[in-house]
Order: structure tokens, then sequence, then C-alpha cells
């Protein structure tokens, strides 16, 4: 069988007229129903891919801005999150979330600290303060513990002689590079908080007593590069001194020292020495000899000094170890935080701590420290940009 689409169209070479069939072909027929089908399955097809195509570019645009509403909140400065579609505020953990990561988020800046001090008139007794003691350097004996070491010289001796390494280890050492530092206070508004991941990411985390890490990683972070404390502070748990990079002692008596040697030597104190802490103290520590400092009396010494100046009764004044710890991280790092600061004294059923039930209220029955004057202290501190605040109760 032979089809018209194999017939020639063309005129001949003698000029004859073209074949009544070939003329019939060249007129155009009308396409059969099973192949127009044909054809329109065939644009449908393009169609289709087309529309995949696009709908793939879509699904990927969709995708992305999922991501980003997930992830921008966490990483762009606070001006650009605070507010939702709707025109509401975010609620205030989350902003103080945001506040955080968006200075995580940054290079560290070199001097940050000493610059943003400068105005402050307190700036002067804040700067150049020794953080350990070390064998060979001047030490105030004219002052009695904390605030110095007067009547302590054996005791400090003996504490020295089983210190390898009594100076500032090459770790800490902030020498040709920036350094970031936070201070983890012990306030129950740290409770829920969710800093812990943002915590861990600081170069130096101090610690203050026996603040407990374990169980609340969530919102405390999970590493301590300096924990300060006192004997009858220090935690009793194993646990609470892993991932843990030194010990810091503050010598509140002679004593302290003596307990400092004993924990260093694993050589247990007597019990006539026991009996003169107020609490049961801890018989051993689970880190090498290396992993011991004592913190210098000067910082204690220096921060009542500069604490007087908001007090309204002036003497003699011993700071918090909050506020110590403040002051020692201002030596050692170019930017400070602080997470967990900060006695919200008009709310008495608040959380004291973190990790305990005991109610705000209890601070009323404290007489050693001067919480009002710190407080002011602390703002200024904050207002003037030279620490930031992550958990905002200052």
């Amino acid at each position: 069988m032979v089809t018209l689409n194999h017939l020639s169209v063309e005129a001949p070479d003698d000029g004859s007229p073209l074949l009544p069939e070939a003329t019939e072909a060249a007129t155009p027929t009308p396409t059969p129903f099973f192949h127009r089908q044909q054809v329109i399955a065939k644009t449908d097809s393009r169609d289709f891919v087309l529309g995949r195509s696009e709908n793939l570019a879509f699904s990927l645009l969709l995708l992305i801005g999922c991501y980003s509403a997930i992830l921008i909140p966490a990483y762009l400065p606070l001006d650009k999150v605070a507010a939702l579609s709707d025109g509401s505020q975010l609620p205030e953990d989350m902003v103080l979330l945001n506040q955080s990561a968006s200075l995580l988020s940054g290079p560290c800046q070199p001097r940050w600290c000493l610059n943003h001090l400068k105005p402050l008139s307190c700036s002067a007794g804040l700067l150049e303060i020794p953080v350990f003691v070390q064998q060979g350097r001047p030490v105030p004996w004219d002052l009695s513990p904390p605030l110095g070491l007067q009547g302590s010289e054996e005791h400090l001796a003996l504490a020295l002689a089983s210190l390898p390494q009594p100076g500032l280890p090459p770790s800490l050492s902030s020498k040709g590079k920036c350094r970031r530092c936070v201070v983890v206070g012990n306030g129950g508004v740290l409770h829920g908080s969710r800093l812990g991941s943002h915590i861990d990411q600081y170069d130096i985390i101090i610690r203050l007593n026996n603040a407990p890490v374990s169980g609340y990683e969530k919102d405390t972070g999970s590493r301590t590069t300096i924990r300060l404390i006192y004997p009858e502070a220090a935690p009793h748990s194993a646990n609470e001194y892993k991932n843990t990079t030194m010990v810091a002692l503050v010598v509140f008596k002679s004593l302290d020292l003596d307990w400092l040697t004993s924990v260093i030597t694993k050589r247990p104190l007597s019990f006539w020495s026991k009996i003169w802490f107020w609490r049961a103290v801890v018989d051993d520590i689970p880190l090498g000899p290396e992993n011991f400092r004592i913190l210098h009396p000067e910082i204690i010494h220096k921060t009542g000094l500069v604490l007087q100046k908001y007090a309204l009764k002036q003497g003699n004044m011993v700071p918090t170890l909050g506020a110590s710890a403040l002051v020692m991280a201002l030596q050692l790092c170019d930017q400070v935080s602080l997470a967990g600061f900060g006695y919200d004294m008009q709310h008495p059923e608040a959380r004291l701590h973190y990790y305990e039930s005991i109610h705000m209220e209890a601070m009323k029955a404290q007489v050693v420290h001067n919480v009002n004057a710190e407080k002011l202290f602390l703002r200024d501190l904050v207002a003037s940009g030279a620490v930031t605040d992550l958990t905002g109760a200052l």
C-alpha cells in the first residue's frame, strides 16, 4: 500500500500538470482523530515538564522560607526580628536569645571593655589587677582575708609549694588573641533561659561556688573554665568537676589555704581542723595540682573599693563572688557578658537560685554583702556598654 506521504508534489520536468492524486495530496486534509490525540498528548507532556520545573522552583523557595523563619531569629540583630508579622512583640526570653545570638555571631572586639569603661568614674579601680597569687609577686599583707593575706604567710607558702603552676596558665593568656568571658551567676533568672548552647561558645566560662552544671546544661551550658570557690561552698559531687579547667580558691581565712593544700596533696585535714569550718567540706576534688589556683586578694579588695562609691555607708566592703568574678573577667577578656545576675527584691516570691526553690526574700536575711550597691555598679557597667547582661535582670 502506498500512502500519500510518498507522492511527489513537485512539477514534472516535461511541464505536464500534476497528477490528480498528487493535487489532492497537496491540499490540506483533516487530521484524523486518533492523530490529534497523539499531538495533544505530546503538547500536554511538554507543558507538564515545564510545570514540574516550576513546582520544583516553588518548593525550593518554600523550603528556604521555612529555614529562614527558623534561623533568622537566632542570627540576625535584635531590631530585625523583634516584631512578629501581626505587629506584636516577641516574648522576652526570645528577645534575650536573639540578643545573645547576635552578639556571638559577630567577631570578638579587641579591648571592647576597656574602651567602654573609660567614661565611668570607677574605671581606674577596675584595671590592671593581678588575677592569681604567684611566687615572688607582691601580696597585700596589711589586710586580713579576704581583702588581704595578713597572718596567712606560712599557710600561703605551703599552698604555693604544692602548686606546680601558680600563675596564669598559657591557655588563659590574652596575648595576641581576642577573648570573650561569660560569668555565670546563680540567679533564678537563669532558670528556663535556654542559654546553655550560647554559654558554651565563650572562650572563658566562670562559675561560682557549688552552682550545679549537671542536669542544668540546657540553661547553663556544660563547660567550666574557672570555678571560684571557698571550702564550704565547693561542690561535693565529682560530676561538677567534669569539663572543668581550673578551680580558684577565694581565701576567707587562713584555714582555707590549709584545705587547699590538703585537696592538692590528697592528705586529709585533721578532725580538729575540720571543726572550724561552718559547714562540712569536701576532702577530694578529682583534678590534678596544675588545675588549682589562689585568687589574688586584690580582686576582692579593689572590687570592694569600687562598691563603696555606690554604698550609703563607708567602710571595708566584702563583695559577693559574682561581683568579684566580673572584675576578674575584666582582667582576662576583651568582651565580658553576664548571665544569671540580678536580685529582684520587688518580687520576694521569685526564685533566688536557678537550681533550688528558695525564694528571693531569703536575701533579706544576709548582712555580709551590700546587694543594692552591687546592683548599681553592675547596672552602670551594662549601661556603658562595657558588659552585656544576657538574662536582662539588671
